[in-house]
């Protein structure tokens, strides 16, 4: 089962960095699902920053920065897989 966590809302495609807007807590370890009208494709959680400092859990409401394994777009949507 899967839980949506948030939605992608930039993609810097130089670095590799999606930029996603929290709406359940995410924390370093989690499996997450990218999924968009081009995307999909699941993933492990491996390190989020807030404001260019490392995190290990990131909370509801926070926009986070992370390294993603494919290209992504504003408006894919975030999941947590089980």
């Amino acid at each position: 089962m899967e839980q949506m966590v948030g939605k992608i809302t930039h993609y810097f495609s130089k670095i590799g960095v999606a930029v996603i807007m929290l709406e359940d807590t995410l924390s370093n370890g989690d499996k997450i699902h990218i999924k968009g009208m081009h995307t999909d494709f699941c993933q492990t959680v491996s390190s989020m920053q807030v404001e260019h400092t490392s995190i290990a859990t990131a909370t509801k409401g926070q926009d986070i920065g992370m390294k993603v394994a494919q290209n992504v777009h504003a408006g894919d949507m975030v999941y947590r897989s089980e």
